[in-house]
């Protein structure tokens, strides 16, 4: 058996020592995927000790990239997509243009050319898939029109840079760079295609790869699933939505020269049509969070550590273009676009970072000459760097966040957010969360037409409670201005069925100091999660898994007890007889 395994090292090296770089990080209160970019920088070339294979990590990285955007498609509408882009179409343009242009104008004053200042702009301007949708997740904002903005600006990003890999050969010949050598489409170069030409190849192959899936994946995709469902076999579920998944990805990238990741992000879409869109995106979450965490482990072994030393004064200029430049833009183009502050705060930090396109564009562009190696070296530093930022600017728009959303009585002149008002209900039943528990929950209050209020971060969701006539507000419980305006003190009841312990906590904690004798019902997925709960002040916490139990037990109890008095009756028969 052949010892030399450099898959099985990479693989053990990358997620060991980001399980204890990772450990550490959250130990100090940093978010982990700092630790996961220390790893890599640890097992990287520029640093002593072994040195994991640099190109079988970013394979793989890919991977967890294709399962997190095919799960993220999972939880994004067609309709959702259409419903932001008169904000996300504009605004990412407009934004990719203003950061390109910042690029080009700090490539020229370091004696750069235009060609190479174009490429630097470029992926100076495209934001990381991994870290805006990690943070978007975090932050429960995946289903917030803040969040559908987000994504969908993100998925004209990604169609812009997959128009510029495919023209960047074309304007290297132009520029005096080897773009003969790297034409990559086959039509383009049997047929002699110019720039032009190549351009409407590009978007021709992308519009017939949107069709197919619209005409034939959204029909096919669901249809497989269901079949695979019906046959009781979860690992062959599991495996069908892996290969749903890796499958149309590559074939969207070799077929149509799409990226990895829309073509994952549209398998994702078509196949939300079905109802085990729930499930297969949960059958996925393992594999996605492991590859996700690869994905920062191969960005950390591109990083020169020493390269910072060297050239500080670019490196800084870059990360200022990364972190300010570009985020101004965006929050400017928001603004315009008579989008709330807080809306144009969450999509500015969300960009105020760059990743895995950004290392494709270097890569090709230093390939054909048209990108010096140390602008390679600068961009690679300027995303690390703006990932490791990324949660101190979402810190800051926390804070900026909140500070907005306090009246400030000391200055009436100020613009400040109105408060959120108080319901009038009283007496009344305040539900956290409208999902899978939430609902059953609120159908039955709305059935006994019981007065309840439901709290939910789902704009959508909110909408369709209030068509119904059924109060809602939307945003997170744990926040106290949002808190205070269920009118917990006027309350008899509390139900929290979001699954997240730790804001479940900061919900319980403040609505009983508002209310003593508020009853407050909670739910849990584990002992310590009860104990937690119950110590802040909860009256009782539901365990799924102890509730299914205690259904089964009853029901054997009550066939138990079933069979004893028919026995007992045919015993007396017997005896009569």
């Amino acid at each position: 058996m052949p010892h030399d395994t450099p898959l099985i090292a990479t693989v053990v090296a990358g997620l060991g020592l980001a399980f204890v770089f990772g450990t550490i990080a959250q130990r100090f209160r940093v978010p982990p995927l700092v630790g996961y970019l220390i790893a890599g920088v640890a097992v990287g070339p520029f640093t002593p000790g072994f040195v994991a294979d640099q190109a079988l990590a970013t394979e793989l990285a890919e991977l967890g990239i294709i399962l997190l955007m095919f799960g993220v498609g999972l939880h994004f509408s067609l309709n959702d997509l259409l419903s932001v882009r008169a904000i996300a179409v504009p605004g990412a343009i407009a934004q990719i243009a203003v950061a390109t242009l910042l690029g080009l104008g700090l490539a020229l004053m370091m004696g750069w050319t235009i060609g190479a200042g174009l490429v630097f702009g470029l992926a100076l301007s495209v934001a990381s898939t991994v870290v805006l949708l990690r943070a978007l997740q975090e932050r429960r904002l995946m289903d917030t029109e803040r969040g559908k903005i987000a994504v969908g600006w993100l998925i004209v990003e990604d169609l812009a840079m997959v128009l510029a890999l495919v023209l960047f050969p074309a304007v290297a010949s132009f520029q005096g760079g080897d773009g003969a050598a790297l034409v990559s489409d086959p039509l383009a170069t049997r047929f002699g295609l110019g720039l032009t030409g190549v351009l409407v190849l590009t978007l021709v192959k992308i519009a017939v790869f949107i069709a197919l899936m619209l005409v034939v994946g959204r029909r096919l995709i669901p249809w497989a699933l269901h079949y695979i469902a019906h046959t009781g076999s979860r690992e062959l579920f599991r495996l069908a939505v892996l290969a749903i998944a890796l499958c149309i990805a590559f074939g969207a990238t070799k077929l149509f020269g799409v990226s990895l990741a829309l073509g994952a992000f549209f398998a994702g879409m078509m196949l939300r049509e079905s109802p085990l869109s729930q499930r297969a995106a949960q059958e996925t979450l393992p594999l996605r969070d492991a590859f996700a965490v690869l994905f920062f482990v191969s960005v950390g072994m591109l990083f020169d550590p020493f390269s910072v030393v060297r050239e500080p004064w670019p490196f800084l200029a870059t990360l200022f273009v990364i972190v300010v430049g570009k985020s101004l833009a965006a929050l400017l183009i928001v603004v315009l676009f008579r989008h709330p502050m807080a809306t144009a705060l969450m999509i500015s930090a969300s960009l105020a970072q760059i990743g895995e396109f950004s290392f494709i564009l270097a890569e090709l562009g230093v390939a054909l000459n048209l990108l010096p190696k140390a602008g390679r070296d600068l961009i690679l530093a300027g995303a690390i760097f703006s990932i490791m930022l990324n949660p101190l600017v979402f810190a800051v728009v926390d804070w900026l966040t909140s500070r907005l959303e306090k009246p400030q009585a000391s200055s009436p002149t100020a613009a400040t957010a109105e408060p959120i008002p108080i319901t009038d209900l009283q007496d009344h039943t305040i539900l956290i969360g409208y999902g899978r528990v939430g609902s059953l929950v609120g159908d039955a209050l709305h059935q006994r037409k019981a007065p309840f209020l439901a709290v939910e971060a789902s704009d959508d969701t909110v909408a369709k409670l209030r068509r119904r006539g059924i109060e809602a507000l939307m945003g997170n419980a744990a926040r106290a201005s949002v808190l205070r305006a269920t009118n917990p003190a006027g309350a008899r009841s509390l139900v929290i069925a979001i699954p997240e312990a730790f804001e479940a906590g900061q919900i319980v904690e403040q609505a009983r100091a508002a209310n003593a004798d508020i009853r407050i019902i909670a739910r849990a997925h584990s002992d310590a999660e009860v104990d937690h709960l119950k110590g802040l002040g909860a009256d009782i916490v539901i365990m799924g898994e102890r509730e299914i139990a205690r259904g089964m037990i009853e029901e054997l109890d009550r066939r138990h007890a079933g069979i004893a008095v028919q026995t007992a009756t045919t015993a007396r028969e017997d005896s009569a007889a």
